[in-house]
Formats: C-alpha cells, structure tokens, sequence
C-alpha cells in the first residue's frame, strides 16, 4: 500500500507545489483532482482543477507524469465527483462530456483509475435511478475500457444537506445496489472505497470489505464522528442531517485497525489517499495540512 491524498483541499495551488509537500512529508501518491477549468460545482470541497483535461496529449501526460516521479510522487487516480444520473438532462449531459474528458486524460497519463459517483435523482426511487444509469452508463464504461482505465463509483450516499434531501445524490452506497453494479459491469468498473460512509449507515465494515474487497481498486480514508447529541436531536430519520460530521483520520469512530486488517485480508495493496472535509482543519492552508499530517501520523503505522 501507500498512503497520499486528494488534491481537492488545494485549489489554489499549483499540483507541483502540492506534490513537492506531499514528498517532503512522507507521502507517495495524489489522487488529482479534475473538475472543469472553466468552473466547478458550488459544494465544499469540489470545484478544483489540478489538470486541464481539455485535450491533454500523450506527451503532455509522460512530461507531468516524469515530473512528479522525480520528487518520489505517483498518481493514484484522477478524482472527479458530479452527479451523472441528475434530474436535469442537459446538467447530465455537461457532467458525462467532462467525465469522458477525464477518463481520456486518464489514458494519456497512463493512470488506470478514474474516481466519480454514479449519481442519483434525489426524486426518484433506487430502482428508477438504477434504470437511468444502465441506459448512461454502459457508453461511458465502454470508453474507459477501450482507454484503458477503471472507473471506480465511490460508496458515498450523498445525503449530507437539505437540497440533497430526500434520495440523495449518490444510489452507489449499500451492498444491495454495489451487487447489482458489479454483476451488471464485469469489466472496466471497481469500487473507491470509503469506510466513513459505513459508519454513520450502520453498515458493518469489515463483512462489507470482505464482501466487495476483490472489486476494491482504489482506497479513501476519511473518517467522521457520530454527534450524539445531534443523532438524539434529530433520530435516524434525518438520515444524517445534523448528526454525521467529517472528521480526519483519528478523530471519529471509524475502526483504522479493522479496517487495515480486513484490507490486507481481502489481498488489496493499492493506494488509500487521505480524503480531508474536516471543518475544524480549514481556512488557511497551513491548517489543511496540518490535518493532512495529523491523518498521515495515524495511518502510516498500518502502511507497509
């Protein structure tokens, strides 16, 4: 395994100089972070574009992929998180071009994964949004298998605010629906595993691992905290809302130990990349890395 982080926490910093820290701190991979350049989505933590993927070459991607193997530094994925299967179809539309975009960046990189959602409809029920993403999706999987390169839907409902509310943006997140997308797609889709959404859906992490662990190929670690006080506040039907909060590494109730142990017992050795959404480490980005290096100093003892 080796441990990095997603670059999204950077945004006005140039993906050299993120690398050049990384490296000097210890860490050995990025996941990049490809929205538009023209603009990004409104929601914390998305937006950011650390390469241009609008027509990105060949030789453009062996020249910036050189250049961060020189400081010790390889990319994990590219990381690109819209909502594909959303309920306006020219938004749909806009987010699947961009998507394609950077699965084709992906190849030119030679990098074989490409993090995203599957998305949702908020409106509509599981198994409508589900016949909305096998008439989407099997022209986009197509691309990324002749590219070269795995898309991996990431298991995070999307449920955390009230315009959210109530479907979520995200089906991708139980065992029920990651059955259906695995049988559905035999090739050229895997999963990008994030224990945190576990927690607070009381899913059990290590028989989840141990079930889905083989289709695992990329890794994130995020965790969060339960607040008590807000879960008896609100009760469970709020799905969230006022009681899950995004933590770094350490500071909530995610099982690290479990976690590494059920990993390394379902054969993974790829990448597990720092996800950083914790409030209390923001505002300045001397404070993003210190969350960041607070992450590393828990988890660097569970990667060998």
């Amino acid at each position: 395994m080796k441990l990095g982080l997603l670059t999204a926490p950077f945004p006005e910093t140039d993906l050299f100089d993120v690398a050049d820290w990384a490296a000097s701190v210890g860490l050995e991979a990025l996941e990049i972070a490809c929205w538009p350049s023209g603009g990004g989505e409104a929601r914390r933590y998305a937006g950011t574009c650390h390469i241009d993927v609008d027509g990105l070459t060949a030789s453009q991607g062996s020249e910036m992929v050189e250049r961060l193997a020189e400081t010790g530094i390889e990319i994990s994925g590219l990381g690109y998180y819209p909502n594909p299967l959303h309920a306006d179809a020219g938004h749909r539309t806009e987010v699947i071009g961009h998507l394609r975009k950077v699965i084709s960046a992906a190849g030119a990189l030679g990098v074989g994964v490409v993090n995203t959602f599957l998305g949702g409809d908020r409106t509509l029920n599981l198994d409508e949004n589900w016949d909305r993403a096998r008439r989407i999706f099997p022209e986009v999987i197509g691309h990324a298998r002749d590219t070269g390169v795995t898309l991996a839907f990431e298991n995070c409902p999307m449920i955390f605010s009230r315009d959210e509310w109530p479907g979520g943006h995200n089906i991708a997140y139980s065992p029920r629906i990651w059955r259906r997308i695995l049988e559905e797609w035999r090739e050229g889709v895997g999963m990008n595993f994030d224990p945190s959404h576990l927690v607070w859906q009381m899913i059990d992490q290590g028989r989840f691992i141990r079930e889905f662990g083989n289709r695992m190929v990329h890794v994130h670690a995020k965790d969060v905290m339960i607040d008590r006080d807000g879960l008896y506040e609100n009760g469970v039907m709020s799905v969230g809302i006022g009681w899950q909060i995004p933590r770094l590494c350490g500071l909530g109730d995610v099982d690290w130990s479990g976690f590494f142990s059920d990993l390394y017992g379902a054969g993974y050795d790829g990448p597990v990349i720092i996800e950083h959404e914790d409030r209390l480490f923001e505002g300045d980005e001397m404070k993003v890395k210190r969350g960041f290096l607070l992450a590393r100093d828990v988890l660097s003892p569970f990667v060998k």
